[in-house]
């Protein structure tokens, strides 16, 4: 465990460490489009964060390479070399859109032939555990289509949920964390080396999120850019093909048969057949933007404000608190797999998960509803919520801009601001910008 710690924290420093620099890079090369008006930033940002991940990459695979009990991560098998140059073919395909906004045809070949390179290295997947049939082994070319899809589908995804500040890097990060738990319990747990790769994978890969969030965060002063989704996206796929269906069931040890064993492990497996079981959020915007853009008979690549986090705020939610809203779904459905995946007899664990995604959705409500506080507690709450009376009320309440100004000026509250009109953290930019032109 402490070097897959020592791997994850020098990944965060360089990380971190060259973000700085990364910016200030972007700004003299020009890698700063204009604002569209789907985005949510009032701001023109520079991109390209994307080149400090993929470095703080290289440093983590560097380090694991020249640790003890890691180092035989490189010496048995072939995978980290394979994800090395699937990462540095995304990443450079991604940097070139990030500045020239290349086309999204040739994005989608580049993931592809990406995949691909993986594929050839031995970066795979085998076979598969089906529950009441047991294992099924798969051909090299079925074995090649699926891996090629997995690393697609879920690039895309992470590409897509990309709009908001830390979003992203967020969402990843708290995937990884989950995926990290996971395949180090059946590294160390049942002694299995084969998990070992998708560990250090995982590890690395919460490195370059938490190292890049700092300067993500709200307000972001950089974007990671195709270039960062792209890759984390790679490397989250890479991590889930790399133990799927070569970690054999049989070795686990949980029934006396093949066919048994299988079943009593698809709970586990659950996150590992399909990533897309951790970042569930990220792959339903996909497939609603998906359905949206061609039922419009658009492209199904157009870009437009349909996404979920646009849903957020167009309902009154703040920047802030939908990143953290879309956090909590991510963790939830995450961590409530792997959780199924250790104990899947546990009632207390679906009851725990249907009581939170009962907080969820009144979350999801909160911003159809000002809470009434008691004038005891008037002078410990913000303005917004704070009781206002006579005939001034109803008229204050029904404009905001009256409201806004009705309020009292303190240090460090801001002015609410409703669904469609910019302002709130310079983020919320949700109706239309006339003076702004949508490129694509």
């Amino acid at each position: 465990m402490r070097e897959y710690l020592l791997t994850l924290c020098v990944t965060a420093a360089v990380t971190y460490l060259l973000t700085g620099p990364v910016r200030k890079f972007a700004i003299v090369a020009g890698a700063m489009p204009e604002i569209r008006a789907r985005d949510v930033h009032r701001e023109p940002t520079p991109r390209l964060g994307g080149i400090a991940m993929f470095f703080g990459l290289c440093a983590g695979l560097l380090v694991a390479d020249h640790l003890t009990n890691l180092n035989e991560v490189f010496v048995k098998s072939n995978e980290p070399r394979a994800l090395l140059s699937g990462a540095a073919l995304i990443w450079l395909i991604g940097v070139l859109d990030d500045k020239f906004e290349i086309d999204a045809l040739i994005k989608l070949g580049g993931q592809m032939i990406a995949a691909g390179v993986m594929v050839m290295q031995g970066l795979t997947i085998l076979w598969l555990p089906i529950p009441s049939v047991g294992t099924v082994a798969l051909t090299q070319w079925q074995g090649t289509l699926l891996t090629v899809a997995l690393v697609v589908i879920t690039i895309n995804a992470v590409n897509f949920v990309d709009g908001l500040d830390g979003l992203a890097a967020g969402m990843v990060c708290i995937a990884a964390a989950a995926f990290f738990m996971y395949t180090y319990r059946i590294w160390y747990s049942y002694g299995i080396e084969a998990a070992a790769p998708a560990t250090l994978f995982a590890a690395i890969l919460m490195g370059m999120c938490l190292g890049f969030l700092p300067h993500n965060m709200h307000p972001a002063r950089i974007f990671m850019g195709d270039s960062g989704s792209m890759l984390i996206g790679l490397v989250l796929a890479a991590g889930a093909i790399s133990v799927t269906g070569q970690v054999d069931p049989d070795n686990l040890g949980f029934g006396a048969s093949e066919r048994s064993t299988v079943h009593q492990m698809v709970p586990v497996y659950i996150p590992l057949l399909m990533p897309l079981t951790i970042i569930a959020v990220p792959a339903a915007d996909l497939v609603l933007a998906i359905v949206r853009r061609t039922w419009r008979g658009q492209s199904p690549f157009a870009a437009d404000r349909g996404h979920l986090h646009h849903r957020l705020l167009e309902i009154g939610h703040s920047h802030s608190r939908a990143v953290l809203i879309m956090y909590f779904w991510s963790a939830l459905i995450g961590f409530g797999a792997l959780a199924y995946s250790v104990n899947s007899a546990s009632m207390w664990i679906v009851l725990g998960v249907v009581f939170l995604s009962a907080v969820g959705l009144v979350l999801l409500l909160l911003p159809r509803f000002t809470p009434r506080v008691p004038a005891w507690a008037q002078r410990f709450v913000p303005p917004r919520y704070r009781r206002r009376r006579g005939a001034d009320e109803a008229a204050v309440l029904a404009d905001p801009a009256a409201q806004a100004a009705a309020e009292p000026a303190e240090p460090g509250d801001r002015a609410p601001v409703t669904a469609g009109v910019s302002g709130v953290n310079g983020a919320t930019a949700i109706g239309p910008r006339s003076r702004f032109l949508d490129r694509g």
